[in-house]
């Protein structure tokens, strides 16, 4: 465990640069540099950009005092917070399109290929399935998302009404929060979709589902959340970009996750449902039919 936690990045390169090697030099010099990549991009990435080895990198956090280099990431994190980096300067950032640089696609694919498989790495299987089950048995699953958020919940209300007729989108088109929240007690779940800058709403909606003893899902993106201290089931979920707003794509593969649970260890026929549900919509013309 590294002793020197209120040393800053800068002051432990300050100190130790002189004695570094010219290929420690050059990595020192691109991560004081380039603090928002070290902080929310793989080391992988970050080695890829910068043309410094994945050794050279880990080597200089160890140099530095740090017991790993994700020891020196989780203090790139901690400065970037304190200084709270505006969306408009990762915007900024967006413009580095410097030789070496990769595109941006091939950066955003990477991330959110690293996010995937960070997430299916560490995420609690048995919390999982205890949330997949108060789903599976709840009288009513609410759901609330605001800012880029929202579109997460609507698909995934949109997903499980094919299959189920208790789950509803709170706070939406004209419907009431405050409305939903109030006709939910223990039997209930709510389930909140939440992602940095926190939505004022989602933190007090949580704690007002923990009063009435409704079980609460919140997805997010970090220990910091302010809604966490209310969830029965919280996952964090990386959301690492070189985009200047959170990725949803690991957030959609737990919530795609979750559903195909549900499905298949559904008690009645839910194939049946969904089968129902497709005659109707071609009842209704719904969809282009060749």
């Amino acid at each position: 465990m590294d002793a020197r936690v209120d040393i800053s990045l800068e002051d432990r390169i300050a100190e130790a640069y002189s004695n570094l090697s010219a290929k420690l030099k050059d990595a020192a010099d691109y991560v004081v540099a380039h603090q928002m990549d070290v902080a929310t991009r793989s080391l992988r990435a970050v080695s890829a950009e910068s043309g410094v080895s994945p050794a050279s990198l880990s080597r200089l956090a160890r140099t530095l005092g740090f017991d790993s280099y994700e020891a020196m990431r989780e203090l790139c994190r901690r400065t970037l917070a304190g200084r709270n980096v505006s969306l408009s300067e990762r915007a900024a950032m967006l413009k580095d399109t410097g030789d070496g640089v990769p595109h941006i696609l091939d950066r955003q694919a990477q991330a959110c290929v690293d996010n995937i498989t960070d997430m299916a790495a560490r995420l609690d299987r048995a919390r999982l399935q205890q949330a997949v089950h108060a789903l599976q048995t709840a009288r009513q699953v609410v759901l609330f998302g605001a800012f880029g958020s929202t579109g997460i919940t609507e698909y995934l209300v949109y997903l499980a009404n094919y299959f189920s007729s208790h789950w509803t989108l709170a706070g939406r088109m004209g419907s009431s929060l405050g409305a939903a929240l109030t006709n939910t007690g223990e039997e209930d779940v709510l389930f909140i979709v939440t992602k940095s800058p926190y939505a004022r709403r989602a933190v007090h909606a949580a704690e007002i589902a923990k009063s009435a003893g409704t079980q609460t899902i919140i997805i997010t993106d970090s220990h910091t959340c302010p809604a966490l201290k209310y969830a029965d089931f919280a996952f964090i979920v990386p959301t690492e970009t070189p985009q200047f707003l959170s990725s949803y794509v690991a957030t959609l593969t737990l919530i795609e996750t979750m559903i195909a649970m549900l499905v298949a260890q559904s008690e009645g026929d839910a194939s049946q449902r969904i089968r129902d549900v497709e005659n109707q919509n071609k009842r209704l013309g719904e969809f282009w039919d060749d």
